[in-house]
Formats: C-alpha cells, structure tokens, sequence
C-alpha cells in the first residue's frame, strides 16, 4: 500500500497548497493529488485557485512527489487539446511526476460556459473520445481530427515531455470502471466500494488503483465531527446529486439537512491512529494500492505529524487483498 496526501483545493489557497504538497513531501508521503474545481462546494470552503498554476509551484517546491489532478473534466470548461497542453507542460516540470486524473465531471464546475448538461452515458462517451485526442496529440506532430464530440485543426503541441504522463480515469460505478479499465492508466476513486472487478475484467488488472480517504484529525471526535459538519457535509448527500446541482450555495442548501450520523463509515474522525489504519485497509481489502488522506478542515499539520509518526512508518506492513 502507497499513501498519498490530498491537495484540497476548495478549501485552501494557492500559495497554502503548495506548502503543503512540500510539507507531505518531507513528511514521507509517495504521491499528492489536487483537486481541479472552478467552484468550491460549498460556499464555506471558500476557495478554488486555477489547478495548472498551482501544479507549477508544487513542481518547483518539491523534488520526490508525484502529483496528479483528481480529477480533471476535459469535455467542456476546458477543451481536450488545451488539457493535452497543458498536462504535457506540468508533466516536463515535473520531470516524470506527473500523472493525468480525468472524470466526466460535475455540473458544478462545467456549467459555467453552457446550459447543457449531458447524460452520464454520453459524458463517458465523450471522455473516451477525449482522452483518445490527448493521447493523438502527446505523440507529436500536427494533427487534425474530426469527432462525434471534438474538432482540432492543425495543432500541435511542441512542448512535450520525454515520455508522455499516464492517464488515470475516475470511477465508482461498474460502467465507468470497465472505461477506466479498457483506456486509462489507472484508476481513482472516491469510494473503496468502487467496482474494482469490473476495473480488471475491462484491462484494469496490474494497474494502479487510487483511492481518496477523508480523515478530520482534530483533537478529539467531537471537534471533528464540528469541522466536518461546517467543512466537508458531503458523504451525507445522496451520492446522484454530486454531479447534478450546479451551485456552492444549491450544495450549501442541500448540506443543511445532514446530521453527524451520516458520517458515520464516511470520515475517520479524531487522532486514533488505529482508525485511520483500519480505514486504509479497507481499500486495501478492496484491491486498492495507493490511497490519498484528505484532511479536512484548515488545519492541515495534524494530519502531517499524526502520519508522519505513527501511520506511514506502519504503512509498508498493510498488503493489498482480494481484488473486491
């Protein structure tokens, strides 16, 4: 098991971000991901810098972390060439580091240059079409192509790294694992209950599976459970309106109806080291490989030196299981 640390960019600010990537790079973590938002949440979260500059500062100020988005949506707010683009120029910086998370997305963060918010279905047949020009474009050359989707005339990219970055696709439900498995990289996930079978059968067998953690290590269960509450509602709303509403503040609405027990199973809460370990294994169980912990709430150092001393030390002892 690999353990990662979640860069959150809806709750904190560019300059903090990097900080922290650094500080969970000397702290011993393998790997970071940060968040590609236009809108936090909810309105208290209170922030959403522009990924592709942070991602420049986190390459500059740290030398051993691979960093990847989780994840990206390239189908509306930003076009597949420009994310080939763009991922190509962090992937030289990074000079290897650098992974490439892509999702169908959330209205959330996509409505903001059209009404229009495709089926499910259709925005997975429009992540394999653009994955498929980002990977066209990564290999050099200048190329036109004509989708079902998208169009490019003569471009190219001409900033290239050496070796092109993986691609990891986010998933939970078995449609969009079997995608992840059949054209990306890897896999990411928000849940340990994610279809990782259907992830193997489709090609996903031998390759990377992430999974995101939300821990809050706030000194005792009940500061935790405050900060959660006001921070980070989210595992207690039904899980199909995620991608369906279309504002921090219709997400702030909805929030005010979950009580603590819907975070039960959801969020490790407190300081208890034993609890964040059995959580991570049961990704592990699950067939998971690398897990990031998210922290949630403004205090990012707890979680830095509760890992640091007491969970990554042990980390190398917790084995993948059955894949689920």
């Amino acid at each position: 098991m690999i353990l990662g640390y979640h860069l959150s960019s809806e709750e904190h600010g560019p300059n903090d971000l990097v900080e922290h990537a650094r500080r969970a790079e000397e702290a011993g973590f393998a790997y970071g991901v940060v968040t590609d938002h236009f809108h936090p949440w909810i309105d208290a979260q209170g922030q959403s810098p522009y990924v592709w500059s942070v991602l420049g500062g986190i390459a500059r100020k740290t030398t051993r972390l691979r960093v990847g988005t989780a994840v990206t949506c390239p189908l509306f707010r930003m076009h597949p060439s420009l994310v080939a683009q763009a991922a190509a120029t962090a992937a030289i910086m990074f000079e290897g580091r650098f992974f490439l998370g892509a999702g169908t997305g959330e209205r959330l963060n996509e409505h903001i240059l059209s009404d229009a918010w495709p089926s499910n279905v259709r925005r997975q047949a429009m992540l394999e079409e653009a994955v498929g020009l980002i990977r066209l474009l990564w290999r050099g050359g200048t190329h036109t192509f004509e989708g079902r989707f998208f169009t490019v005339d003569r471009a190219r990219i001409y900033s290239l790294p050496p070796d092109p970055p993986p691609i990891y696709l986010g998933a939970v439900g078995r449609r969009a694992a079997q995608l992840a498995g059949r054209i990306g990289d890897g896999l990411i996930s928000t849940s340990p209950s994610a279809d990782v079978r259907a992830f193997d059968e489709s090609g996903g067998a031998g390759k990377p599976r992430h999974g995101e953690l939300l821990v809050c290590c706030a000194e005792t269960r009940e500061r935790a459970i405050e900060t959660v509450m006001r921070q980070w509602p989210l595992p207690g709303l039904p899980s199909g309106i995620l991608t369906e509403l279309a504002t921090p503040s219709q997400f702030s609405q909805a929030a005010q109806d979950v009580t603590p027990d819907a975070l039960k199973g959801s969020v490790v809460l407190g300081p208890d080291p034993a609890e964040h370990i059995q959580a991570i294994e049961r990704y592990a169980r699950a067939g998971f490989d690398h897990v990031h912990i998210h922290q949630i709430g403004p205090d990012q150092h707890s979680v830095f030196r509760l890992y640091e001393r007491e969970i990554l030390p042990q980390v190398g002892r917790i084995a993948v299981g059955a894949r689920a």
